[in-house]
């Protein structure tokens, strides 16, 4: 059974009158990959300042690997690795000076510092830029040296801000091959990051925060349940074309049914609604050549839940 790297017990933070983190309950296991979800200012950020002991929270209680960042911070420290959404390198070492020096500030003798550099720098693709100033990367090659300068002490739990943030294509694909070993290899990654669609593809489980509160599953749940469109698109027909036997084939109004693009919208209650609706086309001898969900269930959560403390404000 896997087992809590991280958990969070009513957790508050305050700035004056301001209630950054006002109610925050949440575990991240070992050997999965968490992500944290909301809005700007929900308190994410606040958040991982406090999971990485930079900031000491006004009340409830913390636990990284067993250990109370409060009470324990070096202990804490040795056992996470932080990524910040800003790199804040050195501006006069060279990206490879950069892992070194981070090496020895956690007790690596020269040698298995150097070593270590050298084992990163492969790792995230940064081997080529080795001897290169650390502050004239790309914000894409600032944010693998970030990563890089996380791991360099091996920690067993990893809080990365925006890891993704100015990464090209491949990069991403990268990127996600490494979250995946690291959770593989029994380590805890809570992720924050605003592109949903790459958190989709990789994590585990996802904590949703809202004015500095996580959402409650049941909650999560009923939104994540809640009506989403399905792209629909047929071979050999424009969206406009298509909507007609499209419609036809599901009893729909045709002049109620949306068009995005190249695609016709087709909503649907649950994913066994919309298997029933992929039938009913096929079976009608509509010509199918696309059936998708328009919004991975990530991001339709998000904007679901968004939507609901809108309309409660």
């Amino acid at each position: 059974m896997l087992t809590a790297g991280i958990s969070v017990r009513d957790v508050r933070r305050s700035f004056g009158r301001v209630e950054a983190v006002r109610g925050v309950d949440l575990d991240a296991r070992a050997g999965a990959v968490t992500g944290l979800v909301g809005p700007n200012g929900a308190g994410k950020t606040t958040l991982l300042l406090m999971l990485a002991s930079l900031l000491q929270p006004d009340a409830g209680s913390i636990r990284i690997a067993g250990i109370d960042p409060v009470a324990d911070p070096a202990q804490a420290r040795a056992r996470l690795g932080w990524m910040p959404d800003a790199l804040g390198a050195w501006g006069s070492l060279t990206v490879r000076e950069t892992l070194e020096m981070t090496g020895r500030l956690y007790d690596l003798d020269t040698s298995a510092a150097a070593r270590r550099a050298g084992e990163l720098l492969d790792q995230v693709g940064l081997a080529g830029l080795a001897g290169s100033a650390a502050r004239v990367l790309s914000r894409g090659q600032k944010q693998r040296l970030g990563l890089a300068r996380a791991l360099v002490h091996d920690p067993s739990v990893l809080l990365l801000d925006e890891p993704a943030s100015g990464l090209d294509p491949q990069a991403r694909v990268d990127l996600r091959g490494l979250l995946r070993g690291f959770a593989a290899a029994g380590k805890t990654v809570l992720i924050s990051s605003h592109i949903l669609s790459e958190l989709e593809e990789v994590v585990d489980d996802a904590v949703f925060l809202l004015d500095g509160a996580t959402v409650s599953p049941d909650r999560v749940a009923a939104a994540a349940r809640r009506t989403r469109a399905w792209r629909v698109r047929v071979a050999d027909l424009d969206a406009q074309a298509a909507v007609l036997p499209i419609a036809t084939a599901l009893g729909l109004d045709v002049a109620r049914v949306p068009i995005d693009r190249r695609d016709v919208l087709i909503p649907f209650a649950s994913e066994g609604d919309a298997a029933a609706g992929l039938r009913a086309l096929v079976d009608a001898g509509v010509a199918v050549a696309e059936f998708s969900a328009a919004t991975g269930m990530l991001e339709h959560t998000f904007l679901d839940l968004g939507a609901e403390g809108t309309e409660a404000s």
